[in-house]
């Protein structure tokens, strides 16, 4: 008695079907699990440049670096003596673009360093009165915004 070895296209069929399934409910873990990832890089950065805008700030006669992130860029790059090398870029930014960087508040006393958050829409501002406002549910940011502010 000779029994054929191999799978049937029915088996093979099976056992694909079962993979493609699979493979589908482990993707949208692995994207949360990436988003949650890049949270926390976000975070980390941004304490790493809030110390950096801090000491800038002690260094340069008690004056925080010009809006703009272009602007943060330059002034922590070129400070004496040297705070920080580069500013990281956005790990939520699709265009790789740098942390957004706002001066706000009465003489531009506070600052809001922040994050597009995974959304990719968030953005914040400062009142006059230090109060921090984001748009998007997804923002992070990090300010001294309320830490010195005059009830």
């Amino acid at each position: 008695m000779t029994g054929k070895k191999g799978f049937t296209i029915i088996e093979l069929l099976i056992v694909i079907a079962v993979i493609s399934i699979l493979v589908g409910l482990a993707l949208p873990r692995f994207k949360g699990m990436q988003d949650e990832g890049n949270i926390a890089k976000a975070k980390a950065e941004l304490r790493t440049l809030q110390a950096a805008v801090e000491s800038y700030y002690i260094h340069n006669n008690n004056a925080y670096p010009a809006t703009g992130s272009s602007a943060l860029q330059t002034a922590l790059a070129s400070a004496v003596p040297n705070i920080i090398d580069y500013v990281p870029t956005d790990p939520f930014s699709s265009t790789g673009a740098d942390y957004g960087y706002v001066l706000g508040g009465t003489n531009s006393k506070f600052y809001v360093i922040y994050s597009v958050g995974s959304s990719g829409n968030g953005s914040a501002t400062i009142t006059s009165d230090a109060v921090v406002e984001t748009n998007g549910s997804s923002c992070i940011y990090v300010s001294n915004a309320g830490r010195d502010a005059q009830p």
